[in-house]
């Protein structure tokens, strides 16, 4: 039996197009091309599956990485920038690239990579090394840069990058930082510098960067770590202009801990231990094996630089529930809140001020989390004015989870909002944030955190609306 047919020419119109889609994201570039063969791209997944590819993005250009080259690209326009980095890294110790950031000044811009053996390689845009050092025979975990501005709610501005080993901390000021990477711009540009200049300089002409060091192997190694600000004293302290940071870790032993860390370079008995027994160990097993690898190449080599010694980390609190493990840990621009994922799916949200967990998400198993901020119900006159430029009160705080096997993004307004958005994204895809602005001016406009998308299978990156 069939259906009858309508003999009239207009036939009504599809709900379907009645309800567009909302998109929820706008593309703004793409990083498709050939060096991206180098990182294993042309297979499916490539971007996710490989636990050794990293990642950085900053507001034109992205860098990535494997074992042993890193590709910058331009992401809004490709064949402006392309840059392929190969580190000249010691076959010996088997050394290999396990993390990656950009640092972003006023007007300079460079790529910093960790090592496995627990060096940062300062690189150019051009690809050239600035600056090699070690920081402690460790494998680098992760980079953070992080910083925050005097204001009402600061007494003080800190901008650092902090470097996550496990079972370590260590911090670099950011205004020494940006010292050295002034010298060296200004020595390229006042005479020729060698291109061919080897990465076994260990010696820089600038010198070595100064910094600090912590263990915070109390309660075992840790698999991420952050500093999360300038805290007070301990109580019957006597005042000093020493300061104190609060750094926060994530592990298998211990889901959650935290330290007081000092710049006071009195040590503990454990600390003392490690900076002895772990340097001299690493420096036996890296002579014996010189002896087994030895060349023909008689060329008086450098004696192995060793680290500084350990300050002082008090141990504040911890949260062991085995067999939960802590797994990743995401700061919020003030530092004040940490969204950390654990082996068993859930999503913790601690304040970092109290140390207290004060929300818990279920069912997000290998999730990823980044803090974003949005215009949410901003609909009063003055906002809706097309000449309004809106401020940073207009804006929320909100928590963006990527949930990759549910295949969705979700939205939550900070601390005890609702889900504001969720939408189903591409398989093979990760979320990305720029890194944080050095020297940035309170007065100038405010520029919101933003989340980007990028599609491994087809490159395409995009960037998550403000407004709901």
């Amino acid at each position: 039996m069939s259906l009858p047919h309508s003999s009239s020419s207009s036939s009504p119109t599809p709900i379907r197009s009645k309800m567009a889609r909302r998109v929820h994201t706008t593309e703004v570039g793409c990083i498709a091309c050939e060096e991206l063969g180098d990182l294993g791209a042309g297979k499916e997944g490539w971007l996710v599956d490989n636990p050794n590819l990293l990642c950085a993005i900053d507001t034109h250009c992205i860098a990535l990485a494997n074992r042993s080259v890193i590709v910058v690209l331009g992401w809004a326009d490709p064949d402006q920038t392309r840059v392929k980095i190969r580190p000249e890294l010691s076959p010996i110790e088997a050394e290999h690239v396990t993390a990656i950031e950009w640092l972003v000044f006023d007007e300079m811009r460079v790529v910093v990579a960790g090592t496995s053996a627990g060096c940062l390689l300062f690189y150019s845009l051009a690809g050239h090394l600035i600056h090699k050092q070690m920081v402690y025979p460790a494998r680098i975990i992760r980079l953070r840069v992080r910083g925050t501005k005097r204001d009402l709610n600061h007494d003080t501005s800190s901008e650092e990058v902090c470097v996550v080993m496990p079972g370590i901390l260590a911090r670099f000021d950011g205004n020494d930082i940006q010292n050295m990477l002034q010298q060296w711009f200004q020595e390229t540009q006042s005479q020729f510098w060698d291109q061919n200049r080897r990465s076994d300089d260990f010696e820089n002409s600038h010198g070595k960067l100064p910094y600090q060091l912590w263990s915070v192997s109390k309660y075992g190694s840790c698999a991420d770590a952050a500093i999360t600000g300038i805290m007070p004293p301990p109580l019957m302290e006597i005042q000093s202009s020493e300061h104190y940071f609060c750094g926060i870790t994530v592990g298998e032993d211990a889901v959650i801990s935290a330290f007081r860390l000092s710049e006071d370079k009195s040590r503990s008995f454990v600390g003392a231990l490690l900076s002895k027994v772990v340097p001299a160990t690493f420096s036996t097993i890296a002579t014996f094996s010189k002896l087994l690898w030895r060349s023909e190449q008689t060329s008086p080599k450098k004696l192995e630089e060793k680290p500084q010694s350990f300050a002082r980390a008090s141990p504040l609190t911890c949260l062991k529930d085995f067999p939960r493990k802590g797994e990743k840990l995401t700061l919020s621009p003030s530092g004040t809140l940490a969204a950390i994922t654990d082996s068993l799916g859930r999503i913790l949200l601690l304040d970092t001020q109290a140390l207290v967990i004060v929300r818990l998400w279920k069912g997000y198993r290998d999730a990823n989390c980044l803090f974003t901020e949005m215009l949410v119900n901003k609909d009063t006159s003055a906002s809706s004015s097309r000449y309004y430029e809106p401020t940073k009160s207009d804006y929320c705080l909100c928590l963006v989870i990527h949930a990759p096997r549910k295949g969705i993004i979700e939205i939550w307004q900070m601390r005890t909002g609702q889900r504001l958005r969720s939408f189903v994204c591409a398989k093979g895809s990760k979320i990305l944030q720029p890194t944080y602005r050095f020297g940035s001016s309170i007065a100038s406009p405010y520029v919101p955190l933003e989340v980007f998308l990028l599609n491994g299978d087809s490159g395409q990156i995009s960037v998550l609306h403000r407004t709901l």
